[in-house]
């Protein structure tokens, strides 16, 4: 079934970057392991998800597609506009590995957790403790 422009342009218009799905379970994740954290620095590279002020730690928490993950959902390809979309998410790559290099500069520790991962909690669970410890 083809979409037609108007159908693309309202389902990507709804396409949130901030409080997705995989944002909300992580946020509910570490919550419930007893860590405070600020939402969305805007002082610091690419406004980290989560941010641990005390600690100097940030967390990303990447969409698959949307940040060209190697996983089955993050290489997938549109069939339509290819060219475009290629560019996109590797803009988006070079993005994200700027901002993560001028984070660690400014001595943050820095964490990415992708939409796939997940699919395991308690192994999110457990990086995470690893990582906020």
């Amino acid at each position: 079934m083809k979409e037609d422009a108007q159908t693309r342009s309202r389902i990507m218009r709804e396409v949130k970057s901030k409080d997705t799905t995989p944002e909300l379970i992580v946020r509910r994740m570490v919550y419930a392991m007893g860590y405070r954290y600020r939402l969305h620095r805007k002082d610091l590279p690419g406004k980290p998800d989560l941010v641990f002020p005390k600690s100097h730690k940030a967390l990303f928490v990447h969409g698959c597609f949307w940040h060209g993950h190697d996983c089955a959902r993050g290489s997938r390809m549109p069939k339509t506009n290819t060219e475009y979309w290629r560019k996109k998410i590797g803009r988006n790559r070079i993005r994200d590995a700027a901002n993560i290099a001028a984070l660690k500069s400014e001595k943050w520790k820095v964490a990415v957790i992708w939409e796939c991962e997940l699919k395991e909690l308690l192994r999110i669970q457990k990086r995470l403790a690893r990582f906020l410890r």
